[in-house]
């Protein structure tokens, strides 16, 4: 059936149609197998065969909020909190960065970076998500805030 300038390609007789069908069947078994197999995200907490970062606080206590809701939403909080800071100039502590670095930052470095069980790095790398944070912003706890990082009532934020 081939015109001239073109080719067909003709499956073979039983083969089930031809290479795109094929690799259109095979993509969708992938996905399949790929949904099936993994749970949504690392917060969600199923059964997965990598096991979760063990990150350590070193300011025990209550975070400003609960860790699995914390870990499917500090994002959307910190960009939040940083638009009020600059587009408004509103600045509180509850969910800045600093106030996050200062409780979450290791008892022996200071940091939240630099080795894959610190704080942030550790679950950023099991969640390979590139952790930019601290391209501009200091990922080290400030001085003043070493084991309270909440500042008290009526001080200047």
């Amino acid at each position: 059936m081939a015109t001239r300038g073109t080719s067909a390609v003709t499956p073979a007789a039983g083969s089930g149609g031809g290479v795109g069908t094929r690799i259109a069947r095979l993509a969708l078994v992938l996905a399949l197998a790929a949904v099936g197999a993994v749970p949504a995200t690392a917060a969600d907490g199923g059964a997965s065969r990598v096991p979760m970062p063990a990150v350590a606080v070193s300011a025990p206590g209550q975070c400003v909020e609960e860790t699995r809701f914390m870990r499917r939403n500090h994002l959307e909080l910190l960009k939040h909190h940083r638009d009020r800071t600059v587009r408004e100039g509103v600045r509180t502590t509850q969910h800045s960065l600093a106030n996050c670095v200062a409780c979450h930052a290791g008892r022996e470095t200071g940091r939240v970076t630099g080795s894959s069980d610190a704080f942030c790095e550790g679950c950023h790398r099991y969640a390979a998500v590139k952790l930019d944070c601290f391209e501009c912003h200091t990922d080290r706890r400030a001085a003043g805030l070493a084991t309270n990082a909440v500042a008290p009532a009526g001080a200047p934020r």
